[in-house]
């Protein structure tokens, strides 16, 4: 496609027809020429509202995208409605490519019951790779809204699911050959299977009936970043149990051979929680099949303290994510 606005007969073609889902609190949403989305809510509810790019791989990049987004909604407690994009191409992408992507975009947001509201589709030598932004714009009740920084000293700390699985996704998917050179094909095709597992709309519903006192999505930095920025935002401490912090096999073997630490990787999926009662919690989401874990506890003062066994050390603020010295 030539460099510039994505021509009118292709953003009908390839990316308006993907569009299906609607919901009723959408009254304006994308067409040729608008550039605004409008949406009513009852006199109770607030509007929150996150925006992210992807911008580390291009693999599966319209899934990772919503995923990313709807994650910190629910991170906030919101019950995601809608989306606006920002696409930016290189030159050399095909129209195929465009459709693909929007056609990964609508998948996720029917599976919950998003609507593509807008946004802005260009081609232009500013990129290299496909990057998308979505900005998510969700609905909570007034006085509902969960923060990173509800922690409070004496919180359990659980994190659900396993951590670094969209991290272990990604590499495997890029980096197939080189692991199955190493490793038998079921353990790849098990750790690029790992995007199954990244959204935290479910337990975050969950989380939110049982009056969870925070959450934070495990993103860029790993469950050391995100427990980090919890305790910063909170103004707690921490005690964290490293042995109990749930993670996959298969991310073991993949961050081996490529020389990466699993708690410092990309782990959109696991959803970090401080709750007063997290053993119950912890139940709850088994219920429902979600798998979790408490971690250790939040404390007063200022240590944020990561237990090995005998070995205790400090957390640090987090650092650049591993994934970058991979992909």
């Amino acid at each position: 496609m030539k460099e510039g606005k994505v021509p009118e007969n292709v953003l009908k073609r390839s990316v308006f027809r993907q569009i299906h889902t609607r919901r009723s609190e959408v009254l304006l949403g994308a067409g040729v020429g608008e550039d605004c989305a409008a949406i009513k809510l009852k006199e109770d509810e607030i509007f929150v509202v996150s925006t992210d790019p992807i911008t580390g791989t291009a693999t599966d990049i319209g899934k990772l995208a919503v995923h990313v987004t709807m994650n910190d909604l629910a991170s906030a407690g919101a019950m995601p409605i809608g989306v606006m994009l920002t696409i930016l191409l290189p030159e050399h992408t095909q129209e195929m490519e465009l459709k693909n992507m929007m056609q990964q975009i609508e998948h996720v947001c029917a599976g919950i019951d998003v609507q593509i509201m807008g946004g802005h589709t260009e081609v232009t030598k500013a990129v290299n790779q496909p990057i998308i932004n979505v900005c998510g714009v969700g609905k909570a009740k007034a006085g509902a809204l969960v923060t990173t920084a509800g922690a409070r000293p004496g919180d359990d700390i659980i994190a659900t699911k396993w951590v670094g699985l969209e991290g272990t996704s990604i590499i495997a998917k890029e980096k197939e050959a080189e692991l199955l050179a190493r490793y038998p094909l079921e353990l790849v095709k098990t750790a690029q299977g790992f995007d199954q597992y990244l959204s935290v709309l479910p337990e975050a519903r969950i989380a939110v009936r049982s009056g969870v006192g925070a959450m934070h999505d495990v993103t860029e930095g790993g469950i050391f970043g995100a427990l980090w920025e919890l305790a910063e935002s909170s103004g707690v401490g921490l005690e964290i149990d490293l042995k109990k912090i749930p993670i996959k096999q298969e991310t073991i073997e993949v961050c081996e051979l490529f020389h990466v630490n699993p708690y410092e990787l990309v782990s959109s999926g696991c959803m970090l929680m401080a709750s007063q009662d997290g053993n119950t919690l912890v139940r709850g989401l088994a219920r429902e099949g979600i798998h979790s874990a408490v971690i250790g506890k939040a404390t007063a003062g200022n240590d944020r303290v990561l237990q090995n066994e005998e070995e205790r050390r400090f957390l640090e603020p987090p650092k650049t994510d591993e994934l970058y010295k991979v992909i």
